[in-house]
């Protein structure tokens, strides 16, 4: 039907309403309810309502009076599942004569329902009037109410698609946040990496540089120290001869911490392996006089990792915690499993009754060159880091008055 076969009076009040309506894509209930009020208005109907079908449920979208929102409703056996299903417009001018199709809402004996067709041809859902009395639906109200639907129809269609590309992109933001971010992490691995690689290189030269004059040093003074004739010359040489030997562990950890980690993976299981570990350690005079005590797990836990690796690793832990407790005290070394927890790692504890390390401390015991003990290297805990690490694993350390420190060493299974 061409809109200038509607008469002159209601084609100046259509289009007034139609000038008036203004759709934006975050604003679809406002637009919305105008349209339901624009029917309202031009057809003299009592109630008009646009709804939207959700599977089988429908949900009214606006309304020409004031009503709760979101309400939704089952649309089986409704005037709007026949709608929707017959994809045409139903008008009831009298439910009274129609007893044998669904009743619109109490009171109202008028009906009038019209699709909302999609330009794809989709109906999606429906323009409903009621009027509290019979009446009859000239052909210029029919085609208002369906341009209506129409433009219904549209708007429902964009915001949809707005909603959908509004989604997309967030999740595309994301993505590329999580994809930038993971980039970010490995360009700043590999330029860690090479680093340490040429730091390794560098510090394997100097060490080679270094270990001839130093042997030859060693030699003079254990000779010196053989012949010495004062006592006082004794100990000068012993003295001289400790730092050497300090300065080759130092130059060896320094060696240790800046050459790649580069890794010969076995199946472990740590059940078996710490005790082994443990027992290789009993030859070790700084832990001659700790109770080392271990806690497995009741069932096999495995990890790929490099045997010597962990085993340098934990030998370190454990004598750090064997140093730091009273003779005869117990250091325990325990097994939790944290696939319970949905994280599919292991833990290694290392927990003794020690003094607690200081809170200004403890967050530099892994920074390399840093330690708390008299002559020692401050490398051994940046190298057990190191390690781990390399297992993809991480550990940390805790430390109180009461409970004494705990290194935790998680691993994945």
């Amino acid at each position: 039907m061409d809109l200038q076969k509607i008469v002159p009076r209601e084609r100046t009040q259509l289009l007034e309403i139609l000038t008036m309506l203004s759709y934006r894509s975050s604003d679809l209930n406002h637009y919305l309810n105008e349209i339901a009020l624009g029917v309202s208005q031009l057809i003299d109907s009592d109630w008009s309502i646009v709804t939207i079908c959700q599977g089988e449920t429908g949900k009214v979208l606006a309304s020409s009076q004031p009503l709760p929102q979101d309400i939704t409703y089952q649309m089986h056996g409704t005037l709007t599942d026949i709608v929707v299903r017959t994809q045409h417009q139903i008008i009831l001018e009298d439910v009274r004569l129609y007893p044998d199709h669904p009743q619109p809402p109490q009171d109202y004996l008028s009906y009038f329902g019209m699709p909302l067709r999609t330009l794809q041809g989709k109906i999606i859902g429906t323009i409903c009037s009621f009027n509290h009395h019979p009446r009859h639906y000239t052909a210029e109200e029919i085609y208002t109410v369906s341009l209506f639907a129409e433009w219904a129809a549209v708007a429902i269609d964009n915001y949809r698609l707005y909603q959908e590309q509004h989604h997309f992109n967030q999740r595309l933001a994301e993505e590329i946040a999580s994809r930038t971010a993971e980039l970010q992490s490995a360009q700043a691995q590999l330029v860690k990496q090479e680093q340490l690689a040429a730091i390794g290189e560098f510090a394997a030269m100097i060490v080679h540089e270094l270990k001839n004059p130093m042997t030859t040093v060693m030699l003079g003074l254990e000779r010196f120290h053989k012949i010495a004739a004062t006592p006082n010359d004794r100990l000068r040489a012993e003295l001289a001869l400790s730092e050497v030997q300090r300065l080759k562990r130092l130059l060896t950890e320094i060696l240790l911490y800046a050459k790649p980690q580069i890794l010969h993976k076995t199946e472990l299981d740590l059940n078996q392996f710490i005790p082994m570990v443990i027992q290789a350690m009993r030859s070790l005079p700084e832990i001659a006089s700790c109770q080392i005590q271990f806690e497995p797990l009741p069932t096999p836990v495995s990890v790929w990792g490099d045997r010597d690796k962990l085993q340098q690793a934990l030998i370190n832990v454990i004598q750090n915690a064997c140093e730091a407790v009273s003779s005869h005290r117990v250091v325990r070394v325990q097994l939790t499993d944290l696939s319970v927890d949905s994280c599919n790692h292991t833990c290694i504890q290392i927990h003794n009754h020690g003094n607690p390390v200081p809170p200004d401390y403890l967050v530099h015991l892994m920074e390399p060159f840093y330690s708390t003990k008299p002559g020692g290297t401050g490398l051994g805990l940046a190298i057990v880091k190191r390690i781990v690490e390399a297992h993809e694993g991480q550990i940390s350390i805790q430390s109180d008055p009461k409970s004494g420190t705990t290194v935790s060493i998680e691993l994945p299974i």
